[in-house]
């Protein structure tokens, strides 16, 4: 996971593949707040922006997932989001089994768990190795969010 701010990409020692790099600068270029929920491609079907608002729930409520196909960047415009994440790893108990249509596994828990707060301006990358769990309310309030989710199939980078 590379966790940033997409204020600070200019200052960033960080060298991202290309179309990481591509999907970040597109995040930075657009005013989310004035689009409609939906999905937006970057590039074609290989880098696509899904622009979701949406109520926080509480953390236990939330389930870890992994990707195979995506990488994703989770970027957030408006409001806070806890998320969780760990490594994937063999002490990890699958909840539901890979659904290969919607390119997810959930997990019961994460093993050893991290935490983070997500805020307006401030990403995440999570790799298919990257276990995390989305949508978490800070403190346990839940709030309003508007985040943009890019999907970037792992064979472009």
């Amino acid at each position: 996971m590379i966790i940033g701010s997409i204020d600070s990409l200019d200052d960033s020692h960080v060298r991202y593949p290309a179309m990481v790099q591509k999907a970040l600068d597109y995040l930075r270029e657009h005013d989310f707040t004035q689009l409609a929920d939906g999905r937006y491609p970057i590039d074609g079907d290989k880098c696509v922006a899904n622009l979701q608002r949406y109520t926080t729930r509480l953390y236990r409520e939330c389930h870890p997932e992994t990707h195979t196909k995506y990488v994703d960047i989770q970027f957030v415009v408006e409001g806070e989001e806890y998320m969780g994440w760990c490594p994937f790893s063999p002490d990890l108990t699958v909840l539901s089994p890979y659904d290969a249509e919607k390119d997810i596994t959930f997990y019961e828990s994460l093993i050893p768990e991290s935490n983070i707060v997500l805020s307006p301006g401030r990403f995440a990358v999570l790799y298919p190795e990257d276990v995390h769990r989305p949508q978490g309310a800070v403190d346990d309030t839940p709030g309003k969010v508007t985040k943009v989710v890019v999907k970037i199939a792992v064979d472009c980078l």
